[in-house]
């Protein structure tokens, strides 16, 4: 059995403020004996354009050696959200850093498809900043092979099979899906990805910051293989706590083997 723990933090405007809430919900998840601790996308960030680039400028290194510091130290894994990570050529990228209970980085996922939209009452262009990620992002633990996507990725299900295909039997998903989209998609989609590829979704979700222009729906949820809801959150800032079971996922795959009963020889996800 792995705990698994949400940090569903609410990201201020002052880094450090933001840094000292994160390592308190962190230390205090430890102390309950989680496993796996988890951050919401862009923990450490505003979601605002005004932020991200302000933020890239600080650099991602303090942010990274911190989860590097607090995993080794704790002795737990920490899927670190996301933060907005420059690389040497001066992208920017939406990135989860994950570590070991050692502190080594064992991943990185660099958001693949970005939010571009135009709805009512909320207008969003991350490509503005940021440049997409092009990696299927899986790892492995103590436990077995992990997988992680980032927020509007779950609106793929071919990056989702693709994980599942490459062993995932569990997907962590930071995420700051808002109070425009979140109440309508959030907890659908989450379910629809853990029951069609027969894994464990955790959906990681930032808490709203009332009167902020984008506002985080929160909610953070764990998903059985079945499409059922474990725990959920609400929309303010708590630590959600789920008990996962990996030998139940492949049980539960022997009982409906659906991956190996797909057509490959009329459809496949290319390689």
């Amino acid at each position: 059995m792995i705990k698994i723990a949400i940090c569903q933090l609410r990201t201020e405007t002052d880094r450090a403020e933001t840094s000292a809430k994160a390592k308190a919900m962190i230390y205090e998840a430890a102390s309950k004996g989680a496993d796996f601790v988890v951050l919401p996308e862009m923990y450490n960030t505003p979601y605002s354009r005004e932020y991200f680039k302000r933020f890239a400028d600080m650099g991602h290194a303090d942010a990274v050696a911190q989860l590097s510091a607090w995993a080794k130290e704790l002795k737990i894994y920490i899927v670190g959200g996301s933060v907005p990570e420059r690389d040497k050529d001066g992208k920017i990228f939406n990135t989860c850093f994950i570590f070991d209970r050692e502190g080594k980085e064992i991943a990185r996922h660099r958001k693949i498809h970005l939010f571009d939209v135009e709805l009512p009452g909320l207008r969003v262009r991350e490509s503005a900043t940021f440049s997409p990620g092009k990696d299927i992002t899986v790892f492995e633990t103590e436990y077995g092979t992990m997988g992680c996507a980032v927020c509007f990725d779950l609106r793929f299900p071919e990056l989702f099979r693709a994980m599942q295909q490459r062993g995932a039997k569990l997907v962590f998903l930071p995420a700051q899906f808002s109070v425009a989209t979140g109440p309508k998609y959030w907890e659908p989609m989450l379910k629809a990805r853990a029951f069609d590829y027969q894994y464990y979704v955790v959906g990681a979700g930032a808490a709203r910051y009332h009167g902020f222009h984008y506002e985080s729906y929160g909610h953070s949820a764990v998903i059985d293989p079945t499409g059922a809801c474990l725990c959920m959150a609400g929309e303010d800032e708590e630590i959600l706590y789920a008990d996962v079971d990996l030998e139940y996922v492949d049980e539960y795959r022997a009982q409906l083997p659906t991956s190996k009963l797909m057509r490959t020889d009329v459809y496949r996800l290319a390689e």
